[in-house]
């Protein structure tokens, strides 16, 4: 293995919409790529229509792939926290439904235990209790293409515009969205 090998790995997860998780991931310095897509369920190569019809069980979550040497596991999933809101039962925000879930899947003992470990520290930062489940990543399964990289191809589409816009405004994050 090169050096550069050793220092990929992935994240999957979700917190409501694809989009805002992906639209704030691809933010961060470390991140290499961000994955759309759908996991946590029952049905093998799920489509968005089976995900929004609740056929399935799976969630709307991404696969963030990062440079460990540029950022860390912990730093990825503190700005988890940040991302949503992990305390909303059913959803986030207007999107409601169990795909909307927030959810951690881990890849090994050593993911689970982080995502637990901050999962822990994130619950004295709220009132109300954290509900993101933690699990297995059995399969990620990418969504289809048009959902790849939304925000940046739509960025004056309507739920954009009124939905993901605010949020990477918020995270202080987008010099173009700053105003």
């Amino acid at each position: 293995m090169t050096p550069a090998e050793t220092q990929a790995a992935s994240l999957v997860l979700g917190g409501g919409c694809f989009w805002c998780t992906d639209a704030a991931y691809r933010l961060l310095p470390g991140v290499t790529r961000v994955t759309c897509g759908y996991a946590g369920g029952r049905e093998p190569n799920p489509t968005y229509e089976q995900i929004c019809a609740h056929t399935t069980d799976h969630a709307e979550v991404v696969k963030i792939d990062f440079d460990q040497a540029q950022v860390s596991l912990e730093k990825l999933l503190a700005y988890f926290w940040k991302v949503h809101d992990p305390t909303q039962v059913g959803g986030q925000g207007h999107d409601l439904g169990p795909q909307y879930r927030s959810i951690i899947l881990f890849a090994d003992a050593a993911q689970q235990a982080a995502a637990e470990k901050s999962r822990a520290e994130a619950g004295q930062g709220f009132r109300d209790p954290i509900t993101t489940e933690i699990v297995p990543l059995e399969i990620f399964w990418p969504a289809e293409d048009y959902h790849q990289d939304y925000f940046a191809k739509n960025p004056h589409q309507g739920y954009c515009a009124a939905v993901i816009a605010p949020k990477i405004r918020k995270l202080g994050h987008h010099p173009r969205l700053s105003a």
